[in-house]
């Protein structure tokens, strides 16, 4: 099952009533129609863009909305593509689970004349653009530091990312590797990435699995939101928090207790609220036929490149996820 139609209809009512109050001239334009399809509804990252989304409707002028798939599955996204194809958007927006299994339907979206947009997918085929806040690279080589500082640049560790499919979690956990390899060759990653972070269960089992399997294991690096929820309440349950440093991104509030603690030892995230309001501003400009220029200014944001060639809208703007900054994100209902 996914979130659509009646969202989507609430949505809309909502928006128009926006419009009843706004001055003539905006009342009678035709407000661009935007569906935006992430990975999975229900949980706090998308919660929080969805928040983003609803606030940049009115203020551009659109009529947009999240689309929630039940489980973090391609199959799922295809389906709610299709359905915003048959209802004719002007934009569609998506967050990918797998890039390469949504290049058939985003060709078929761009064929009915609709634009595509992309977020955490910077090589998406089929698409018309990507937005980005963070590179890759930096993002990486953070959350490599962070993780070498907290284990004395020695040690063994595993990584998390949201699924082997997910094309942002795979680059940045490539970044952060060849980072560790060159630059702390005193530490050694174990096995081979684990697809689990998009789910808290899977987090924790896999966790406590490989507690079980490497007694020694003093890390753990997580690329996606449930990781470090799910690795927390594993390190918690069987003591090891002291001797297993944890880092990842995740949504604060889901995850303030455990920084405060001292089981998370600390992260970096870019707003999703944010990425919600940039996937509004962006898509009524590509609705309006609008061109995408160097250093053009970005709601939260500021200025960003645009790379023409890569079709890519580049941001940098992090937060730490540490018990400085934690408040603070969580008073911002992240």
């Amino acid at each position: 099952m996914i979130i659509t139609r009646r969202k989507a209809l609430m949505l809309g009512a909502g928006a128009a009533a926006t419009t009843l109050a706004a001055p003539a001239v905006w009342a009678q334009a035709k407000k661009p129609q935007i569906g935006i399809v992430v990975k999975i509804g229900g949980i706090p990252w998308f919660n929080a863009m969805e928040v983003g989304i609803k606030k940049a409707a009115p203020q551009f002028n659109a009529d947009a909305w999240m689309i929630g798939p039940t489980q973090a599955d391609a199959a799922q996204q295809v389906s709610a593509i299709e359905d915003l194809i048959a209802r004719k958007v002007d934009v569609i927006g998506i967050v990918p689970n797998d890039a390469a299994a949504l290049e058939p339907v985003c060709k078929r979206a761009r064929a009915a004349g609709i634009k595509v947009l992309t977020h955490e997918s910077p090589d998406q085929k089929e698409n018309d653009w990507d937005f980005e806040l963070t590179t890759i690279k930096a993002y990486g080589e953070k959350h490599m530091d962070l993780l070498a500082q907290q284990m004395g640049e020695k040690g063994k560790y595993i990584v998390y990312v949201g699924s082997l499919t997910v094309p942002l979690h795979n680059k940045w956990a490539d970044a952060a590797i060849a980072y560790q390899k060159e630059k702390y060759p005193h530490m050694e990653m174990l096995g081979d990435r684990f697809g689990v972070a998009e789910s808290l269960d899977d987090s924790y089992k896999t966790a406590l699995d490989q507690l079980r399997a490497h007694p020694d294991l003093t890390g753990i690096l997580t690329f996606g939101s449930q990781g470090p929820i799910g690795a927390s309440k594993a390190l918690d349950d069987r003591g090891k928090a002291k001797t297993v440093a944890l880092v990842g991104g995740f949504s604060p509030g889901q995850g303030e207790k455990y920084v405060k603690a001292g089981i998370i030892r600390g992260g970096f995230i870019w707003n999703p609220m944010t990425a919600g309001e940039i996937f509004v501003q962006v898509a009524t400009l590509l609705a309006a036929g609008k061109p995408l220029t160097d250093n053009m200014e970005l709601t939260e944001v500021g200025p960003v490149r645009i790379n023409q060639e890569k079709r890519l809208i580049q941001a940098q703007k992090l937060e730490a996820l540490d018990k400085e900054n934690i408040d603070r994100l969580v008073a911002l209902g992240l």
